[in-house]
């Protein structure tokens, strides 16, 4: 869906905005090392936190904002979650179109693609320096994106260790042909294990 230049200027301030707030935001610094997330890897994703709303955005204060940037480094969304997980979980913009998390790994020279259900689990992926793309849910699925990784040789779709996570990977197995579900053990999710076990746990954990 084609967003207005109004709209893309908003989503670039809120942006903006959020990004410079988490530099004063020691919360954000905690929660991200919390994460496994350096300081670079934040910087490139240009992760943001919400101090105060900006006129026109949600009652998303003291939320972590998660931009979607495309390609070519325009903002087309922001995603908000919490840090503490108060509440929600995630809140997204109110009629929001469902889109691809990371998109600038699908230009990467390699031939594996890794599909994971969230954002932070795709950072994750791609600090390790494996190119990684998140979907917010299987439910957001849209059909067209398939065609999106059908240069890559091995398609590799990351389940959590739970309910949500079998249900997002019986829908992609369905939508994307010869891609390999992995499906990872009961409560974990990358993130979970990259913080407690490493790296090397991370990878053979999605090796299958």
């Amino acid at each position: 869906m084609l967003l207005s230049k109004s709209l893309r200027k908003q989503l670039e301030e809120s942006a903006s905005e959020y990004q410079t707030a988490l530099r004063d935001a020691p919360v954000v610094h905690q929660y991200l090392q919390g994460r496994g997330l350096t300081g670079e890897t934040a910087l490139s994703y240009r992760l943001g936190y919400v101090a105060q709303a900006l006129p026109g955005d949600g009652d998303y204060v003291n939320r972590l904002a998660i931009p979607y940037i495309t390609a070519d480094g325009s903002v087309v969304d922001v995603r908000y979650r919490s840090l503490n997980d108060s509440g929600p979980k995630y809140l997204s913009r109110p009629n929001a179109t469902a889109r691809l998390f990371s998109v600038s790994s699908l230009l990467t020279q390699g031939d594996t693609m890794y599909i994971t259900e969230g954002e932070i689990d795709a950072i994750t992926l791609n600090q390790m320096g494996l190119a990684a793309v998140g979907i917010p849910g299987a439910n957001q699925y849209q059909r067209h994106w398939s065609l999106l990784f059908a240069d890559f040789d091995t398609v590799k779709v990351i389940c959590d260790g739970d309910q949500a996570g079998r249900d997002f990977g019986k829908r992609l197995s369905q939508e994307i042909e010869g891609a390999t579900v992995i499906h990872l053990p009961e409560g974990r999710d990358v993130n979970d294990i990259y913080v407690n076990e490493g790296d090397d746990a991370v990878r053979q954990a999605v090796a299958a």
